[in-house]
């Protein structure tokens, strides 16, 4: 069925470009990185394409938003080079990558359920008179830990303690509680502290918790447009595939393009 659909039409390509908004530089670059079968040529060097060619694009174009450019290039080379197994590694890692991010959103939600308000009273009795921060030892007695480990927190930015003038013990104030507690939740959840760190970031960008399930609703979206593109990217792929049949890497004409 490849080699019908390579003899039946010729196309230019700016007729591949239309259909995607595509300039026709792009559709060179395309082949050349692979992503699309090599062009024919005639004989005066021109490039021509077939619907072969096209749904090599659509199939790239439909990969992209659920994959990544990166992702959907390796795939599309493979595709193109017979590599069809390698192919299908590059969709396996990319739906893992979407599990991971899947089982991170969870875990920071499961997280915020712990640090309900209702919660906050449970260090009342470790706060410092005339302030509303908390010394090391008390808070850590609370979380269950030990101060060595809200330092090495500190150290990984997870925490920031501010110090008190005359003493220089670490004050936590509420923000750094609930920093301590989120980062408690998520490294029992089996978290790392670099992987830790820019959720922590988050909340501090967000405000606080609240304004930050907003973003994680706005996250939560985000994986499920990514999981219904890649559905979406594998209807088009399989139709290449089936289309295609066994790769060709041949050129109808070979000769410099100068067009």
């Amino acid at each position: 069925m490849g080699k019908n659909l390579q003899s039946r039409e010729r196309l230019r390509p700016v007729d591949l470009a239309r259909e995607h908004g595509l300039s026709t530089q792009a559709i060179r670059n395309y082949e050349e990185a692979g992503i699309l079968p090599a062009a024919g040529r005639t004989p005066h060097g021109y490039r021509t394409y077939t619907p072969l060619h096209a749904g090599a694009l659509r199939a790239f174009v439909a990969l992209t938003p659920g994959h990544g450019h990166q992702t959907a290039t390796s795939i599309m080379r493979a595709v193109n080079q017979g590599a069809v197994d390698e192919a299908f590694r590059f969709i396996d890692e990319s739906h893992a990558q979407l599990l991971d991010d899947r089982r991170t959103l969870q875990a920071v939600e499961s997280a915020l359920l712990e640090l309900a308000p209702t919660r906050a009273s449970e260090l009342e009795s470790t706060t410092i008179p005339g302030t509303d921060g908390t010394f090391i030892g008390p808070l850590a007695g609370k979380l269950g830990i030990r101060p060595a480990t809200l330092r090495k927190w500190e150290r990984a930015g997870l925490v920031r303690p501010r110090r008190d003038p005359g003493t220089g013990y670490r004050i936590y104030d509420q923000a750094d509680v609930r920093d301590a507690r989120l980062a408690h939740q998520l490294r029992r959840g089996g978290y790392l502290l670099e992987q830790i760190a820019p959720l922590i970031a988050q909340v501090r960008s967000a405000g606080g918790l609240e304004p930050l399930e907003a973003a994680l609703s706005d996250w939560r979206g985000r994986l499920s447009a990514r999981g219904r593109a890649m559905l979406a990217g594998a209807a088009e792929l399989e139709t290449y595939l089936r289309e295609s049949g066994p790769p060709r890497a041949d050129r109808a004409f070979e000769g410099e393009d100068t067009h």
